[in-house]
Order: structure tokens, then sequence, then C-alpha cells
């Protein structure tokens, strides 16, 4: 199931955990909160940064692994690995991303086109395809004038 970002909401928050048996604590609904908050698909470690600024208790194992379980029950994606951390995406719409193998920047994009690719038969007859993603590899602006000045 596709939501955009405005269904990002705190009711659909507590009706998916509600759903899949999770109990709703505050540190829940503030990685949700925080991790809806940031466009940077962050790393378990930028939410826990934010996150202990209100729950100067909480754990980075916490945050880390409630970050998991919300990819589990469908709050959130896994971005692509680059051999980095995991890195979450709130953003639960088709789309695709950018990746600048410089300075690990992750942008979101959108193209019907690629929304649309045709799964090869020899796919579909190995694989259950649930989505597709296309992730474009470069530089970003910044890096990419970066590069050039070199």
């Amino acid at each position: 199931m596709l939501r955009s970002k405005e269904d990002s909401s705190p009711a659909l928050f507590r009706e998916t955990c509600r759903r899949n048996r999770l109990k709703i604590t505050p540190q829940r609904e503030a990685i949700y909160r925080e991790l809806g908050r940031l466009k940077s698909h962050p790393s378990a470690v930028g939410v826990y940064r934010i996150v202990r600024k209100e729950f100067p208790s909480i754990s980075f194992d916490t945050v880390h692994r409630t970050l998991l379980t919300f990819s589990e029950i469908g709050l959130v994606d896994v971005v692509e690995g680059y051999g980095n951390p995991r890195r979450f995406d709130p953003n639960l719409e088709q789309h695709h991303h950018l990746h600048c193998i410089r300075c690990g920047a992750v942008v979101d994009f959108y193209h019907r086109g690629y929304d649309n690719l045709e799964i090869p038969p020899a796919v579909s007859r190995e694989f259950t395809v649930l989505g597709k993603k296309v992730v474009l590899k470069g530089y970003c602006r910044g890096c990419g004038s970066k590069k050039r000045t070199r």
C-alpha cells in the first residue's frame, strides 16, 4: 500500500501500531515524528541525536530497533545500502533516489517512466516483485562543482 507524506500522521502511526500490536510509547511517537520531519534519509544515529534531547535516557539501541520495527510494519522504508549505516525513509510514496557517491546525500525524485518500468519475464518467474525503485548514482550539485574545480 502506497502512502503519501500527508498520510504520515500521528493517526496513521497509532493505527499501524495498533494493527500490529505494537505498544504506543512517547519514545516511539518521538522517533516517528522526528523521522518524518527530517528530509535527509537519516541513519539511526541521526534520529538518536535528535530524540535523546527530548528523552535523555533513551539508548541508541532502542532507537535503532524501533526504526527496524517501523520498517517491518510498513511505517518507513530502509534506503538502499552503500556500505554505510542503514538509512530510513518515511516517504512511502512511489519515488526514486539520487545518491551522491561523494557526500552520501540521498535525494528523492519522481519519474512516472521509472514507476512504469516493465519487469522482465525471467525475473517475474524467479521473484515476486513488490515494488520498484531506481537509484541513480553520481555527484550532487555541490560535490560536482568541487570535482570540476580540482
